[in-house]
């Protein structure tokens, strides 16, 4: 019993990370100027972080199954209460979530129309795809 009440605790642990988490890449996702490298990392950090609630998950599963019991553990106060904040907590991730992809959809279509209003102004290749230039009369030695 008490390596579900740990398993479900790790689970609060790593779901306040990611809120954390959460909260940083919609502050990034609103500023003015955008740090890739700093996106970058929060969307691996994310990552890396429901990979091991997956595997909490997992474990959870896994000891429920072998103590006969299943969430949301009904007549056991203490696992109870931890799982119902693990649902909200989930919730709040979920809506957290779904805010930034909006957030992101809107600088990816910002980016799109930068670069059509720059597209006409593109200048042409100066070298084809054979690496020789383009438009522009080869050099010569003429003896």
């Amino acid at each position: 019993m008490s390596n579900l009440l740990t398993t479900l605790d790790k689970m609060q642990e790593v779901l306040s990370s990611l809120a954390d988490l959460l909260n940083e890449e919609q502050h990034q996702l609103s500023a003015g100027h955008i740090n890739s490298n700093l996106l970058q990392r929060i969307t691996e950090d994310k990552s890396a972080l429901l990979t091991t609630l997956n595997y909490l998950d997992e474990m959870r599963r896994t000891t429920e199954a072998s103590l006969n019991t299943k969430a949301p553990y009904r007549g056991q106060s203490d696992m109870s209460r931890r799982w119902q904040s693990i649902q909200q907590h989930t919730r709040r991730l979920q809506d957290a979530n779904v805010h930034n992809g909006l957030l992101l959809q809107h600088q990816i279509r910002f980016t799109q129309d930068a670069l059509e209003v720059l597209k006409p102004h593109q200048t042409q290749a100066f070298y084809g795809p054979d690496g020789m230039g383009k438009g522009q009369s080869t050099l010569s030695r003429k003896f």
